[in-house]
């Protein structure tokens, strides 16, 4: 009876070790985000829009991995189980500008608006302010300072 109980124990022993050395650090605690992306022109919902989560370290700088959320019909994207600290979120949608800020994950639950622009306009030089198609953008001006010749000595 004794042999029995002894070689269960060490059996025992033996299968709860691997389990023990598996254990990861304890992670503390972690947040279930909600996401709602909106225009911020006219505050309807943007669809299908890419809602990417990266680690950023202590001293800001964006560690590797992340992870990346699609945005439904409402705008709406969520995630359960981002841990407390900093994290880098952009947003990026087809007809909008590019959003990317860094926010301070410390509650359980938390909500993050997020608003996107449209791209501005660009200035170009060859942009007809005239209202005339025909017209041609103006030659550069002679500013007196003329390169030296290289056939000149």
């Amino acid at each position: 009876m004794k042999r029995f109980w002894l070689i269960f124990l060490l059996l025992a022993l033996a299968l709860s070790t691997p389990l023990l050395a598996q254990k990861d650090k304890d992670e503390g605690p972690t947040s279930w985000l909600n996401f709602l992306v909106l225009k911020d022109d006219n505050g309807k919902p943007v669809r299908n829009a890419a809602v990417i989560m990266h680690p950023v370290d202590p001293k800001g700088k964006q560690e590797k991995g992340g992870m990346e959320l699609k945005t439904d019909l409402d705008g709406k994207a969520d995630f359960n189980g981002i841990p407390y600290g900093p994290l880098r979120v952009q947003v990026l949608a087809h007809g909008f500008q590019t959003y990317g800020d860094d926010f301070d994950i410390n509650q359980p639950k938390m909500s993050i608006t997020i608003k996107l622009k449209r791209p501005s306009s660009q200035y170009s030089i060859y942009d007809n302010t005239s209202g005339s198609a025909s017209e041609k953008p103006n030659p550069p001006q002679d500013t007196g300072k003329n390169p030296p010749d290289a056939n000149k000595k």
